[in-house]
């Protein structure tokens, strides 16, 4: 039996539900809904469990805060068994247009410090991420404002046909493959 780790980017609290930065938390619900499978406080973090295609996938929502993210990468894989190859982080990217999804094998942290934390605790940058575009429309040395605001009426209207691509990209990672995810879905 295959297992994945899914991963979640985010920040716990009221405060942050619901901006821009905790979708990978948003995407990760999505999914669970779509399996009916509830979230369970756990060490490090909220994690959920569904089978699909024969493949396990574990959903984790660290709640180590955004910038500790690596923490609870490093002890779910570990307590798990899951190698590198079946790790995916899901994650908000100013860099890429609202609602576009980007899969990537490697690469650096962007100046996202939940990538940044991760990459130390594995001491590595070759990992998956899914990397959702949240647009840019802030101003210069806004970004962290921006990342941390609610979503607009117009976008959180847009994200509900955004969901349920990413969640379909996802189940092809653990399916399919991550080049073939990454044919199928980049730029979508």
């Amino acid at each position: 039996m295959k297992k994945y780790l899914i991963v979640g980017l985010g920040n716990i609290g009221a405060d942050y539900d619901d901006t821009r930065h905790n979708i990978g938390f948003k995407i990760l619900d999505y999914l669970a809904k779509d399996y009916d499978v509830s979230f369970s406080s756990d060490k490090l973090g909220d994690t959920a469990t569904f089978r699909f295609k024969g493949r396990t996938f574990i959903l984790l929502k660290p709640s180590t805060y955004m910038n500790l993210s690596g923490k609870s990468v490093k002890y779910w894989m570990t307590k798990e068994k899951i190698s590198v190859d079946n790790l995916l982080i899901v994650t908000d990217d100013l860099n890429i247009d609202f609602g576009t999804i980007r899969f990537k094998a490697k690469g650096s942290d962007g100046g996202h410090n939940g990538l940044k934390d991760i990459q130390e605790k594995l001491n590595s940058n070759v990992y998956s991420r899914l990397r959702f575009g949240v647009g840019a429309n802030y101003s210069k040395g806004r970004q962290v404002d921006f990342v941390l605001s609610k979503w607009t009426k117009e976008e959180e209207s847009i994200l509900i046909e955004r969901l349920p691509i990413a969640t379909k990209s996802i189940l092809s990672f653990g399916t399919a493959g991550l080049k073939h995810t990454m044919n199928d879905f980049n730029g979508k």
